[in-house]
């Protein structure tokens, strides 16, 4: 039986067919379209939720925002050091599995303290789920296809939200059955989520960490494991280093981190739109309607959105970053870069709409925009660090993304809203959205900030 020692050191693993990888990748995207899926769906049920429970919409951030983002961002990072040492597909199917269950769990609850903590539980389980599958994505598509790779990977999060918010609105708006609510929505996701773990599980295998990264790497590390039998020493397994290691190393690495920073912002504008959208559309154009034609119509429209716009945006992301990166590194920072800047006017004339598609076909563009960066940005970040630093490089990456974008982005735009109802009354979220479209800004000065060091960063293999 070949131990997971050996096979590090490159002893003959099970060759992998494109096939293979491609199956391997619609898998990881299936789970990471739950992720977002049982993160976003409170989203589209934030309408009936708060009407129910008499919630605010600062405790509606706190919900959206703090209650996921708190664990599953600090969690990420310990979780990614295990990772770094055992089977990543063990940790992933775990992780699917409770975040699942405590998605269910949201449906039972009767007060805000119980929903915060199921929420709480959610970004438990899905803390496990990202940093993991973005090494697999390394370990199973070589460096010049890696950023389309992670985005179609990254397809998970339109698809999986649209999703969400879209069966959410169709639940809780009562066009799917009379007797289901709010809590059927949140139980039936996460029992569908339940029953996907032990496929995932049982069809996809765990890579040779880095096989695909250098060529001559297996050969030679072969012929050291046969010089140090023959010379009677053990064998030593690659090392597996630990988080302030891994910090030594991106100290060295500016890049990294204004990437790190840049996308920070954009995710607090990205999470923060996507969690208040649908309240957005029902308050400025659907106030006259009753509160479930409302739902339905606020998530069949957001739906679309994400959808369209979030899809075709992440596609061309990743397109042009391999493309573009084969002639200068740089250009892994600098689209994304790009489009940063121009999603800002798109955003502040989708607010200002006066009828409802019009915003829908203006929020498409910004919506696509906004997440082009994912595709050349997540696969630069697998080559600022060796192959066995990637999982917690990348932790650490969703620890300063996610605390910045869920916990502050979310709770952000909701404290703005309320701050500014006294003035602006049921138009006080097109105002918050207004302002808080300028952190595109910043994270385009930051990424191209970023591209001037990319290349000196880089780890050749």
């Amino acid at each position: 039986m070949t131990t997971q020692t050996e096979t590090e050191l490159g002893q003959p693993s099970p060759p992998t067919s494109a096939k293979y990888s491609a199956w391997v990748l619609a898998m990881l995207f299936i789970v990471y379209a739950f992720n977002f899926l049982d993160r976003q769906i409170i989203s589209i049920l934030a309408i009936p939720i708060q009407q129910e429970l008499g919630l605010s919409d600062r405790q509606l951030g706190l919900l959206g925002g703090i209650a996921f983002a708190l664990l599953y961002s600090t969690l990420g990072v310990p979780i990614a050091w295990l990772a770094d040492r055992t089977k990543r597909t063990w940790i992933i199917t775990i992780s699917l599995s409770i975040w699942s269950g405590f998605t269910a769990l949201c449906g039972f609850a009767t007060n805000f303290t119980q929903l915060f903590l199921a929420r709480v539980g959610v970004g438990v389980g899905e803390a496990g789920g990202v940093a993991p599958s973005y090494s697999l994505i390394a370990d199973y598509f070589p460096p010049q296809s890696r950023a389309r790779a992670l985005a179609i990977y990254s397809l998970g999060i339109p698809i999986g939200s649209a999703f969400g918010v879209v069966a959410g609105a169709l639940i809780a708006g009562g066009a799917v059955g009379d007797n289901l609510d709010w809590r059927a929505a949140f139980i039936i996701v996460g029992l569908a989520g339940i029953l996907i773990a032990p496929l995932f599980k049982l069809t996809v295998r765990e890579p040779k960490r880095g096989g695909l990264d250098a060529p001559q790497r297996p050969a030679v590390e072969a012929e050291l494991a046969e010089n140090a039998a023959a010379a009677g020493e053990p064998v030593k397994a690659p090392e597996k280093p630990g988080i302030f290691k891994v910090l030594a190393v991106l100290s060295k690495k500016p890049s990294f981190w204004f990437l790190t920073l840049g996308a920070s912002c954009s995710s607090m504008m990205g999470y923060g739109v996507f969690f208040w959208v649908p309240s957005f559309f029902r308050r400025s154009f659907f106030s006259d309607l009753g509160l479930q034609d409302a739902i339905i119509q606020s998530g069949w429209l957001f739906g679309a959105i994400l959808f369209v716009g979030g899809s075709l945006g992440i596609i061309l992301g990743g397109v042009l970053g391999d493309l573009m990166g084969k002639g200068s590194k740089r250009m892994y920072a600098i689209v994304p870069a790009v489009a940063f800047f121009v999603t800002y006017p798109f955003y502040i004339a989708g607010v200002l709409a006066p009828t409802p598609l019009m915003a829908v076909l203006l929020f498409m563009i910004p919506t696509g925009l906004g997440l082009a960066w994912l595709g050349p940005t997540l696969s630069a970040f697998q080559h600022l660090v060796p192959p066995n630093m990637r999982s917690m490089a990348s932790a650490i990456f969703l620890l300063i993304n996610n605390l910045l974008g869920i916990g502050v982005g979310v709770y952000a735009l909701g404290e703005l809203s309320t701050l500014l109802t006294p003035n602006f009354g049921e138009e006080a979220l097109r105002y918050s959205i207004m302002i808080g479209a300028t952190l595109y800004l910043v994270a385009g000065g930051l990424f191209l900030i970023g591209s001037r060091t990319i290349v000196r960063d880089w780890e050749e293999a």
